[in-house]
């Protein structure tokens, strides 16, 4: 599998030179994911549990190495990831039975019987 912990450096690094070239572009990003934790409704584990959860459903390898870190550093266990990871699942699989009914209803709106 992928050596996250270098990925992760190397990503961060991609990042910082996207940051150099249109600092705007970082900087409104980094702004919507800072907007969550000034509320503080959710405490930063959830969130990151929450970001990992995402990041699977988006495949977001990226998301992935960064929201993991953050969510070991701010005390998620293992087991909590998992469950996080499991609602990603059964959420995906609901989505793809919710989007197969739009398809059969596409179907029925182009006159198949």
């Amino acid at each position: 599998m992928l050596d996250w912990l270098a990925y992760r450096k190397e990503l961060l690094a991609r990042i910082g030179e996207i940051g150099k070239l249109s600092p705007g572009t970082l900087a409104g990003y980094q702004t919507l994911s800072k907007a969550g934790g000034e509320t503080n409704h959710l405490d930063a584990k959830t969130r990151e549990l929450i970001s990992l959860a995402v990041a699977v459903t988006t495949r977001c390898d990226g998301c992935i190495t960064v929201h993991t870190g953050e969510a070991l550093k701010h005390g998620a266990t293992r087991e909590e990831i998992a469950e996080a990871l499991g609602v990603a699942v059964a959420m995906n699989a609901g989505a793809a039975l919710v989007y197969s009914a739009r398809v059969m209803d596409a179907v029925s709106a182009h006159g198949a019987a």
